[in-house]
């Protein structure tokens, strides 16, 4: 490209350069004169090794003119038409076919950098100047069908060489290009608003949506399994024909040719410096692209939008909202596993197509990855929207393989979104609805935990781990200036449902447990005069100083519900579990003087009664014993044991087991959507236009969101759970 000027000359300049060279071919694609569908020039266009080195600058010159031509001369349309055709030609074929794969790749390449051109600098709602049709008057090949369009075409042919064609040293680029095709075509969704409308148009996604089942259930399945499997890019170039053969015609003839210049997909996200793959962007890519598709909702017209009319401004009631089915969010919600036949526990023959998983690896890969935010998300989709995984998930021996990773997360909250704090404490919330998880994790126990700093835990329970930090998080969240009430509720709510069956709680674990009571104590003590004070002024106002919550009531409300659940645990381990949790009952005895001013308390005096029961009996017991000296920890501990096991729970009155259950809301559409999108860009090599992008907002970085500080100095990011915070409910 070095002599060529730096302002493309298409036209009768272009008439000049040979017919051959890829400079002029491009040139002709987005010229004036259009080229009918049969016309020799797209094999040419196709065959030809695109060795160009363009900058920046020259791509946006091209698409440009692209778009200012494409109207006339439609090759949009009929470069995606060829991609289709090429890619069926790869799927009939007993073998991938070498010419094919590299007319396949040159369409996809050429068709990405203009469509994404397209999407991003779209002046309709609708797509308009995409012009996905051919002109009236050119001849239709005998191969279309009437009732399809081009964009159901071509996405017909992305999903069956997906889910058809079995990634391979020669096909895993094509798999690759056709994940990032995938996720240019469906990025006309960060065009729309946060929340679906009937009139929001996104015509490669739904044509995706109205697929065969059995199609989507195998592209389900296969990106499951790229993310499972996480196949390496193929380094050896021996291995791979594009590379090694000479004469091969082809875009990638040279490294950085085509890929890393003309379409700017740089080749160094596949290798790393040592020359040695570092990661798995097939694998990613493939998370990437299920998640969008799993989580997309299609508003349709409803009779509400048809009695309003077509030009009334009005925006649509999310009540009134209807939404069509997601097959591909069906289809994982209904995947089984590879273990098991077809027939379920009543011996029922499952309807239509199955995705069928190998649970245990799903398992095992989930527990590596869980750092990345992806994955977290698609664990959550699957404990939440599949029930045959998430009784897998419970029936595992080594939950720890799960847990730990989550955990830690929420340990080095600072360095994590807080969408995914969040998330995770919504799949231990799932995870601690069933009582078998609750009694199984405090029977693993783990040798140590070498990312806890605050103090060495060695043979500590996974189940005394999990209280642990889920009061840390809690105590982190009460530091807050504006504090999280979602947060609170999630970690009380999943120590409320652990309450029943906790055994041997460790010593750590007991304290923090009463130390989380004092803490909530002091801050409802705090409220509590606050709002006293504000009644007892004049007129109600409150002086400057006083800096006195806009709502102190409403607050004191929440406080107190808070202050209830964590007596609500106590009572329940104490009711069902204290012979076996001494350490439980020392810590009590040790700080029993936080629950003393609540002893009269009508909200609190009935479930306080127990407490002191426990109190009074252990009490009595060490008033009984004859000591020399002072009380060691030791033998205070050992008094506690002994008279457990004479413990027959006398005079304690018994309260149903508090139980939460976690509830997605009807339009979590709203909360999703954003944010897979948002994980999409920040996580991957995907790009797009921030100007664009109306589905979130841009103008506000991650680094400066609020943010509050724990006990050790540990920050936690508070902004972006806003729009979660409305999708969820924690249902007694």
């Amino acid at each position: 490209m070095g002599g060529v000027p730096s302002t493309p000359r298409w036209g009768s300049a272009a008439e000049m350069r040979p017919a051959e060279t890829a400079e002029y071919l491009i040139g002709a694609l987005v010229g004036e004169k259009s080229y009918p569908l049969a016309s020799d020039y797209w094999q040419k266009l196709l065959e030809s090794p695109l060795h160009l080195r363009w900058p920046s600058h020259r791509v946006l010159q091209a698409s440009q003119l692209f778009a200012q031509n494409n109207c006339k001369t439609r090759h949009l349309a009929k470069i995606l038409v060829h991609l289709a055709w090429c890619l069926q030609e790869c799927v009939s074929a007993s073998g991938v076919p070498s010419a094919a794969l590299v007319r396949a790749l040159n369409a996809l390449y050429i068709s990405s950098v203009f469509l994404k051109y397209f999407i991003e600098n779209a002046k309709s709602d609708h797509f308009e100047e995409l012009h996905l049709s051919l002109d009236e008057n050119e001849a239709k090949p005998t191969s279309f069908s009437k009732d399809q369009t081009i964009e159901q075409l071509v996405m017909h042919s992305v999903l069956s060489f997906l889910g058809k064609v079995d990634v391979s040293t020669n096909t895993y680029l094509l798999h690759h290009e056709l994940l990032n095709f995938m996720l240019i075509a469906m990025s006309t969704q960060l065009l729309s608003g946060p929340s679906p409308g009937p009139d929001d148009s996104h015509p490669f996604i739904d044509a995706m949506m109205v697929q065969e089942s059995s199609l989507v259930s195998l592209v389900v399945s296969k990106l499951l399994l790229n993310y499972i499997r996480r196949p390496n890019f193929p380094i050896d170039s021996s291995s791979y024909s594009i590379f090694s053969e000479v004469n091969q015609t082809g875009v990638l003839q040279r490294v950085g040719s085509a890929a890393a210049n003309f379409v700017l997909l740089p080749f160094n996200l596949f290798v790393g410096s040592s020359g040695e793959a570092t990661r798995s962007p097939l694998a990613e890519n493939s998370l990437n692209v299920l998640l969008i598709l799993i989580h997309y909702r299609k508003c349709i017209e409803t009779d509400y939008v048809k009695d309003r009319g077509d030009h009334s401004s009005e925006p649509l009631p999310k009540e009134d909202a209807c939404f069509s089915e997601n097959p591909y969010c069906k289809a994982l919600e209904n995947a089984q596993d590879i273990e098991f036949d077809r027939l379920d526990v009543e011996g029922n023959v499952q309807n239509g197509p199955l995705v069928r998983l190998p649970f245990a690896s799903l398992f095992d890969t989930l527990g590596l990855y869980l750092a990345d935010e992806r994955s977290i998300l698609l664990l959550y989709s699957m404990v939440q929207g599949n029930s045959a995984f998430l009784e897998y998930v419970l029936v595992r021996t080594d939950l720890d393989t799960l847990l730990m990773p989550m955990l830690e997360t929420l340990y080095n909250a600072s360095r994590r979104t807080s969408n995914q704090i969040y998330m995770v404490l919504i799949i231990l919330l799932i995870l601690s609805q069933d009582s078998s998880f609750n009694a199984s994790i405090h029977k693993l126990m783990l040798p140590n935990v070498p990312w806890y700093q605050e103090r060495l835990l060695h043979q500590t329970s996974l189940g005394s781990l999990m209280v642990i930090i889920l009061i840390r998080t809690v105590k982190y969240n009460l530091s807050k200036l504006r504090q999280d009430v979602y947060l609170h509720t999630n970690c009380l709510a999943t120590l409320a449902n652990m309450a029943p069956h906790v055994h041997r709680l460790s010593a750590y674990a007991s304290q923090r447990l009463v130390s989380l009571f004092d803490m909530l104590a002091r801050k409802y003590n705090k409220l509590a005069e606050m709002s006293n004070n504000k009644m007892h002024m004049p007129n109600g106002e409150s002086r400057e100083e006083d800096n006195l919550p806009e709502d102190t009531t409403a607050e004191l409300h929440i406080y107190t519900d808070f202050l209830r659940i964590v007596l609500e645990i106590l009572n329940a381990i104490l009711t069902y579990t204290l012979p076996r949790n001494p350490e439980v009952v020392y810590a009590i005895m040790h700080r029993q003087e936080v629950f003393q001013p609540f002893r009269n308390h009508p909200r609190f005096n009935e479930l306080l009664e127990n407490i002191f029961t426990v109190l009074d009996f252990f009490n009595s017991r060490m008033d009984a014993q004859k000591m020399d000296g002072e009380w060691s920890v030791e033998k205070v501990l050992q008094v506690i044991v002994i008279n457990c096991r004479s413990w027959r729970g006398e005079g304690m009155k018994m309260f149903t087991q508090l139980r939460f259950t976690y509830e997605q809301e009807s339009h979590p559409e709203e909360f999703f959507i954003p944010y897979v999108w948002q994980l999409v860009l920040s996580c991957s090599s995907f790009s797009f236009n921030p100007n664009s992008i109306n589905l979130f907002p841009v103008d506000l970085p991650l680094e400066k969101q609020d943010s509050f500080v724990g006990e050790d100095g540990q920050k936690l990011q508070s902004g972006g759970l806003n729009g979660l915070e409305q999708q969820v409910d924690v249902l007694v």
